[in-house]
């Protein structure tokens, strides 16, 4: 069963949030403030927030730089997510990822079915790894924002977090690249 071990001390991850949307502004963007402080409250540092519209092409492009940053070890989209001819943010999610983590997103499907029963099958939530950096596209509602984060990143973004956690392995994700 997963734990935390308290002989393990937290390490912070620096963290960027994207909103996608063609209707709201970061003024009004409440999934991405439900984001922002839960990361923050978990000890976690908000790097970079941005909003874009529901363009395949902008999102994945922001999502290369934000992958090419150094100083930026996850990123988490909301929105975009779901079913409709506007929601893309899946698509560009997977035109960047070197390696999708297809179990997130059946974790998700899990987490949501006990909040919204059959419902969970209208998102596409999706987690990824990309130059080193973790990728997560979670939908745009604020409630399915504070269930991925309360539970299953705040878990897997902690390095205290037993028996497993993606803090852990990140020094490792871009040894591929290393080996030349």
């Amino acid at each position: 069963m997963s734990r935390l071990d308290p002989t393990r001390r937290f390490l912070p991850c620096r963290i960027a949030v994207l909103a996608v949307s063609d209707t709201r502004s970061l003024a009004e963007d409440k999934s991405g403030d439900v984001l922002v402080q839960r990361l923050t409250d978990a000890g976690h540092v908000l790097v970079a927030r941005h909003i874009l519209r529901d363009d395949r092409e902008a999102i994945a492009d922001q999502l290369r730089v934000w992958c090419a940053d150094p100083e930026i070890d996850v990123i988490l989209t909301t929105g975009g997510t779901g079913l409709t001819g506007r929601d893309v943010t899946v698509e560009a999610h997977r035109d960047v990822y070197e390696k999708e983590i297809d179990a997130f997103g059946t974790v998700f499907t899990m987490v949501s079915m006990q909040k919204i029963g059959t419902s969970a099958v209208q998102s596409r939530a999706t987690g990824g790894v990309a130059n080193g950096t973790y990728l997560f596209a979670l939908p745009g509602s604020s409630g399915a924002c504070k269930d991925a984060w309360d539970e299953i990143l705040v878990k897997q973004l902690d390095y205290r977090h037993r028996p497993c956690n993606f803090v852990e392995i990140m020094p490792r994700l871009d040894e591929h690249l290393r080996r030349k």
